[in-house]
């Protein structure tokens, strides 16, 4: 790993912010490197309110979205929600679809099977909307490249309201409505919105014209966190206040389908980490292995005998999942090895069989093991179909864009996206491919990148520290937790492997007459010669909590380690 450690800011711009807060100059360092100079603005990160999220209206065509639904009702006429079959989409669809049946009856749920429809609004889609008289379709989480579907809908007498937040292409979509904060005519103030957040944008809108206040919307928010952790956007603006409150109903009064799916889970609360390895694998399995329409049934269901049904069958579906991921992982670790690929800028694998459902899994744990631009291609009927996943810095999607005369299809955003092309075309697009990367990408890239917030002493982490920085949560893209960095650290002569197969190292750390800490390096068991022989050494290591038989201490999670 490369160390880069973030610059410093000014001193008295640190000690000026210090003072104000009360708070050590470490936590005001960190406040500065995420933007935050001020008294106000610490308060506002510090006590996220949900007065701070914008006016649903300043987005492009919320008011022809409102006005299309509100006709809907009125005519009665029924309405279909489309939504992907990922964690985004399916959360999407129960969120749109609970809200609006709590007021009009004449609403369905619509999820595209992954394997017979692929992925965003499928032409099969629309039949079954024409075939049972649906005149409103509101597709969420995709639909921003959709041309020609939305006019054959309309051809049908089919309107669309389009709610994304993926990058659109050069023409919008033909629909009566197209929300989505990347459209370059859209003013909305926040960019980042994942697809079930452009979903509840809608419903505040709706809300509002029926006299309700954010305050009625906000046991919904455990679908809208839930999105926000497991589509990896970044954890700033309307997202952090989002997924701050969504968290708060997970840990307080979950819906029954959560509290089904928590059955098994010993955590008394819930972080957005636990949402990301926890919630989400399982809701996204139900897409991968069987169908997306199990996900928003478990998700919609309010009894909790029905639900804890749902939840054992998605639980099933996740253990085969994890099989499932394991042994193609396998598969194509050994193919690289076989084609002398190691060399490549490039992953590029594809073997017939493998199942299109984890392919993208695939494509990350490749990308964990060589740290480079990677596409995991599978048969899908009569066509290749991959997911595609990327280093940090690296743009894959314009990577893409670049090599779309041999794509018949993609999207997706700037760290993963997805595309389909002609078997035939398969070697000249994975040429073209590396080509590409080869030409634009900066070769520092290609080496994992660990971002250091700052160079404290051990002497430095206290309660109170750790308090101020819990408080920082929740977690993810643009407020990540804090690294720290400390040289001249020593092992106290406790230090070993541990796990089952002995692939972490634990250490009791100390420097000069520090107070000792127990820090644990998940897969770090290979840096136990260096940090076990007696000689200093520096570390990158998180703060967190372990609690053991009612003891609760401070622990580091250490991130790497130096000569």
């Amino acid at each position: 790993m490369r160390w880069t450690l973030a610059p410093k800011p000014e001193r008295q711009l640190v000690t000026t912010l210090s003072d104000a807060l009360g708070v050590p100059p470490i936590i005001a360092q960190l406040l500065i490197q995420r933007g935050i100079t001020t008294f106000e603005e610490a308060k506002k990160f510090f006590r996220p309110s949900l007065d701070e999220l914008h006016d649903p209206f300043l987005m492009k065509d919320m008011e022809a979205a409102v006005l299309r639904i509100e006709k809907a009702m009125a005519e009665e006429e029924p309405i279909l929600i489309y939504g992907d079959y990922d964690v985004d989409g399916t959360t999407a669809v129960a969120l749109v679809s609970s809200y609006l049946k709590t007021y009009y009856s004449s609403i369905a749920t619509y999820i595209p099977d992954r394997y017979e429809e692929g992925y965003g609004i499928s032409y099969q889609g629309i039949d079954f909307a024409s075939d049972n008289d649906f005149k409103l379709i509101i597709a969420l989480d995709c639909g921003i490249k959709a041309i020609e579907k939305v006019d054959y809908a309309k051809e049908k007498g089919i309107d669309f309201i389009i709610c994304d937040h993926h990058r659109p292409g050069f023409e919008i979509p033909k629909a009566v409505a197209v929300l989505d904060p990347k459209r370059n005519d859209c003013n909305y103030p926040y960019k980042e919105l994942c697809g079930c957040g452009v979903g509840f944008k809608l419903l505040q809108a709706l809300a509002e014209r029926r006299g309700q206040t954010l305050d009625d919307l906000v046991l919904y928010l455990d679908l809208v966190a839930t999105a926000i952790a497991a589509d990896i956007v970044p954890m700033t603006g309307e997202n952090r206040i989002l997924a701050y409150y969504g968290l708060k109903v997970i840990n307080s009064n979950p819906r029954i389908g959560f509290k089904a799916l928590l059955q098994q889970v010993k955590k008394q609360t819930l972080t957005i980490t636990d949402v990301v390895f926890i919630i989400a694998p399982r809701i996204n399995a139900a897409g991968r292995m069987k169908h997306g329409n199990h996900a928003v049934s478990l998700l919609t269901e309010t009894d909790l005998d029905e639900a804890l049904a749902f939840a054992s069958d998605i639980e099933a579906y996740n253990t085969e999942r994890r099989a499932t991921d394991q042994q193609i992982t396998e598969e194509a670790l050994a193919q690289i090895l076989e084609h002398g690929e190691e060399d490549r800028m490039t992953t590029v694998v594809f073997q017939e069989g493998w199942h299109k459902g984890v392919i993208g899994i695939v494509a990350s744990r490749l990308t964990e093991t060589y740290y480079r631009p990677t596409l995991v291609f599978t048969k899908n009927g009569e066509k290749l179909a991959a997911s595609a996943r990327s280093v940090s810095g690296f743009d894959v999607y314009e990577a893409l864009e670049a090599c779309s005369e041999f794509i018949e299809q993609f999207g997706g955003h700037k760290y993963a996206a997805g595309l389909t092309l002609q078997e035939k075309d398969y070697q000249a697009f994975k040429q073209a491919f590396e080509n590409v990367v080869s030409e634009t990408i900066n070769p520092q890239l290609l080496t994992p990148e660990l971002k250091i917030d700052a160079e404290i002493d051990l002497k430095d982490i206290t309660p109170k520290l750790y308090r101020i920085l819990k408080q920082f949560a929740p977690f993810g893209p643009g407020n990540m937790t804090p690294v720290f960095m400390s040289r001249n650290v020593k092992d106290t002569g406790f230090g070993k492997t541990v796990g089952e197969d002995k692939s972490h190292l634990r250490l009791v750390v100390q420097q000069g007459n520090s107070n000792r800490f127990t820090g644990i390096g998940f897969g770090l068991a290979h840096k136990e010669a260096m940090a076990c022989n007696g000689n200093p050494f520096k570390m990158a290591y998180t703060v967190d909590e372990n609690e053991w038989q009612g003891q609760v201490s401070l622990q580091l999670r250490i991130k790497d380690i130096k000569e």
